[in-house]
């Protein structure tokens, strides 16, 4: 991927820092939103990218045309890194410019990148982010002069930093414990500057753009993110006549014991005739392979966000998940395709005990707020675990 990087790069009215691959899809459905309002800019058709045809009777939409700069702020995972690129591709091919940072190649990295990024920041009249917690980000935004800012969703994450923001709580992801370290108290004056700079006042305005159910504190905008773009891009998906089963995270945060999930994956699977397992762009490889081992079920490591690989197809009849962003963004992405979504409670026993006092509370938060989901009990865990490798 070519890669644009330095102070060359001209300034633009619309300024997006993202650092995953979801993050970056929604700024696309918030720029076509965006588009579509009565005062927002003429639309132009584009091309689609990689040769994917287009749903029939629909148009390709290029919002914000040349004003908008998204800005990735690369990680280091080589999962993350390679949606990002696709997903980089697929804003270039809506006309959007996309500047590509190595925000984290090394000691001097984050001095070069802000360095870098403070006059374009200064000259943005608008600055939409993806992950408010992230303290990259909010160093950025301490030099930002924008009157509007939006953030885009970051999936179930959105839903716990609004709910911070309305209380005046200092901005803490939900899965960490609430022990401050030594870098938070370093860093706790630029994360108040942020929850400043994200409270609207008669200089600013903020709008948050979600497909999560969220009660914004007063004088915050919240716009519902249907994936539009994706719907109209994409689809509708072939159906197969089996059953997906889609990954988490949990473990690899700390939050679910691995052995626990692991029994409940193949309580699932068994149960519901799953045939294939898509998996979380962090899950390790050592879990995909003990998966692999306990199941006759096929890995796939998505390569674009699950809500466009779901679109694009083919996609099982159902899709289970337990508790995550997919359960609120598939049944947007998937509308009208006959798809069934199904979500599965974490059982607060599969809980480690280095999760955060909030863990329990907060996944039953996000299956209790999803919309058109089928709700499954806990998957069967048995006592004595099944030796692994075991049909």
């Amino acid at each position: 991927m070519s890669r644009l990087r330095g102070p060359r790069t001209p300034p633009a009215p619309t300024l997006a820092f993202v650092e995953s691959p979801v993050q970056l899809l929604n700024v696309l459905e918030w720029a076509h939103h965006a588009a579509r309002r009565p005062d927002g800019p003429a639309e132009e058709p584009r091309p689609l990218c990689d040769g994917v045809p287009r749903q029939p009777g629909a148009r390709d939409i290029t919002p914000l045309a040349g004003d908008l700069l998204v800005v990735v702020l690369a990680p280091h995972d080589p999962m993350t890194r390679g949606q990002l690129r696709r997903m980089a591709a697929l804003a270039r091919d809506q006309g959007h410019r996309v500047r590509w940072e190595e925000a984290r190649g090394g000691p001097t990295a984050p001095f070069a990148t802000v360095g870098a990024l403070a006059g374009p920041l200064r000259a943005a009249r608008r600055v939409v982010i993806g992950d408010p917690f992230s303290r990259y980000v909010q160093l950025l935004l301490t030099l930002a002069r924008a009157r509007e800012l939006v953030v885009v969703d970051d999936g179930t994450a959105t839903m716990e930093f609004v709910s911070q923001l309305a209380r005046g709580e200092r901005l803490v992801r939900w899965h960490r414990s609430g022990t401050r370290g030594a870098r938070d108290i370093v860093f706790a004056p630029v994360s108040a500057s942020t929850r400043r700079k994200l409270t609207p006042n008669a200089r600013r305005t903020v709008e948050v753009f979600t497909a999560m159910p969220v009660e914004p504190p007063p004088g915050v905008t919240v716009t519902a993110n249907d994936f539009a773009w994706t719907r109209a891009t994409y689809g509708p998906p072939g159906l197969t006549r089996g059953t997906d089963l889609v990954g988490t995270s949990l473990v690899e945060t700390g939050v679910v014991d691995p052995e626990r999930y692991l029994d409940a994956v193949a309580a699932l699977a068994r149960a519901h005739g799953a045939t294939r397992y898509f998996a979380h762009r962090r899950e390790s490889a050592d879990k995909l392979r003990r998966i692999a081992a306990l199941l006759d079920v096929e890995i796939v490591r998505p390569e674009l966000p699950l809500e466009l690989v779901a679109r694009r197809g083919p996609i099982g009849r159902t899709v289970l998940s337990f508790p995550s962003t997919v359960v609120h963004t598939l049944p947007l992405a998937l509308a009208g395709t006959g798809v069934t979504v199904a979500v599965c409670d974490i059982d607060p026993t599969w809980l480690t005990d280095h999760a955060s006092p909030r863990a329990e509370g907060f996944l039953s938060g996000v299956t209790d707020t999803a919309r058109e989901v089928r709700r499954l009990p806990y998957a069967p865990v048995p006592r004595a675990r099944v030796a692994e490798g075991t049909p």
